[in-house]
């Protein structure tokens, strides 16, 4: 038989940064994917300020901004005019947070982008292989792919809101439908300008809007639809749909290459894991599409698990327990944002976004992996120097699948080892601005540990409490010490 490290069923945007962050740290695994080709539409639309951190830590995000744009000015369109207003409160990077505007990227070129990501380190999806079935035991997960037996240690269901991981396990998926159905397509269209998003009778059953896709040539129909009944999804039926409701016949749709009509759901599965098996992305959590959250917090699921797959692969096996315990809530989080959204969009109350959705200040205070204050929360970016002089930042010194030991104005408490990268700041990292220090609050001999995923781990100042900490995740020291 067959066998492998780890089995990731789908490859969406959840699937290809799980695939990545392994193949980065040289787990043996496989992609497989029940569909015969990559999805093609653009579900998915928004990158928010988190997720291009992430992105940065993965080797891509210049790569997703010079593919996408940022987001146009809403336009509602009345009988009597047009009102203009920004889709969200703009703000200028800072130093701790390099990111500050959310990107528009069609979720076929987010996935086509990580997709060659991960050709890079080696890589790709099977397409057309199927999870037929799986049983699970104290040592692994005996699958069934396409007909075939494959042996894994680790099962990982990314596979969609009709998850057949998370329905053969038997984990509830409770929640609501909440009583809007809505279509979404990509269309060629002619007559209409490319500076704004275009809203039509906001807060009505008629609702309506037409928003140019940056990075290509399209525009992604949103619009409510009945109940019930059959929509018309050609171009010739959205058209008919697009005059009526705009009360304008001189836009023209040619072609339409995709397009789905949906009802929208919130919901959260009762659990993440099973013993052996794990969910993420849209087979743990499944939101409406108001605020852009659906695909980020996928994205961040499976930038959580990955070093947590690995290090329990490595021995570090209690490190997979703090994974429903830290996402779990973060989803809960993210739906109960996005319903509310939701239900400000229904009653014309527009459509604004704000920090909220950016995603920066969510972290996990109150897992038992953050130990000391500030712990949990995401490690902020800072500009430094190199003792030779050459300008750096902090995230260039986090990127990687390694921890971070920050150490400041003090030798380090600590031994080297394996996957551990440690700078004194005031030795051979310069804090000459002070915002290491402003940013973090600390005092000499203050150590601040990192987390492979940007988040605090611990701050201390006691090399024993240091010690025990990095033995329990699995950062042992090196065997010549």
């Amino acid at each position: 038989m067959e066998s492998t490290d780890v089995l990731i069923c789908g490859a969406g945007a959840a699937g290809l940064t799980l695939a990545i962050d392994l193949a980065r740290r040289s787990v043996d695994f496989r992609l497989i994917d029940a569909a015969l080709q990559p999805f093609h539409g653009s579900r998915g639309k928004g990158v928010q300020p988190r997720t291009l951190e992430v992105f940065e830590d993965l080797g891509v995000v210049d790569r997703m901004v010079a593919a996408g744009g940022p987001y146009p000015p809403q336009r509602v369109h009345r009988d009597d005019g047009f009102e203009d207003s920004p889709f969200m409160e703009i703000s200028d990077p800072t130093p701790r947070e390099p990111y500050r505007i959310p990107l528009m990227l069609p979720q076929h070129k987010t996935e086509a982008i990580l997709r060659e990501r991960l050709a890079e380190l080696g890589h790709r999806t099977l397409y057309g292989h199927a999870l037929e079935s799986f049983t699970q035991d104290d040592d692994g997960v005996t699958t069934v792919v396409k007909g075939a037996p494959l042996r894994v240690r680790y099962l990982i269901g990314c596979d969609g809101g009709r998850s057949t991981v998370r329905q053969a396990l038997g984990v509830g998926f409770p929640g609501e439908t909440l009583g809007v159905r809505a279509l979404v397509a990509d269309v060629d269209l002619e007559g209409l300008s490319r500076d704004a998003w275009h809203r039509w009778n906001d807060g009505k059953p008629e609702g309506m809007s037409l928003c140019p896709l940056m990075g290509t040539d399209q525009f992604q129909l949103q619009a409510r639809i009945p109940g019930e009944g059959d929509v018309d999804l050609s171009a010739q039926g959205l058209e008919a749909m697009i005059a009526t409701r705009t009360r304008r016949n001189d836009l023209k749709v040619h072609a339409v290459s995709w397009a789905s009509a949906y009802s929208m759901n919130a919901r959260l599965a009762d659990r993440y894991g099973v013993e052996r098996v794990f969910l993420a992305g849209d087979a743990a959590h499944t939101h409406p599409p108001t605020g852009g959250q659906g695909l980020n917090t996928s994205v961040q699921d499976s930038y959580n698990l990955g070093w947590k797959l690995a290090g329990a692969l490595g021995g570090a096996s209690d490190l997979l327990a703090t994974y429903e315990e830290e996402r779990r809530p973060i989803a809960a989080g993210m739906l109960g944002l996005a319903t509310r959204l939701l239900q400000a969009t229904r009653t014309g109350g527009g459509n604004r976004r704000g920090r909220a959705e950016q995603q920066l200040d969510l972290g996990y205070p109150d897992s038992r992996l953050a130990h000391g204050p500030n712990a949990g929360n995401r490690a902020p970016d800072a500009p430094v120097r190199g003792a030779a002089g050459q300008p750096t930042r902090l995230f260039h010194l986090f990127q990687g699948t390694h921890w971070t030991l920050l150490v400041y104005d003090a030798p380090s408490p600590v031994a080297a080892r394996k996957a551990l990268r440690i700078h004194r700041i005031g030795s051979d990292i310069v804090d000459d601005q002070g915002l290491v220090r402003d940013h973090y609050g600390l005092a000499p001999g203050d150590c601040v540990l990192v987390r492979p995923d940007g988040y605090i781990g611990a701050v201390a100042r006691d090399a024993g409490a240091l010690e025990q900490y990095l033995v329990s995740v699995g950062l042992r020291p090196s065997p010549d010490r």
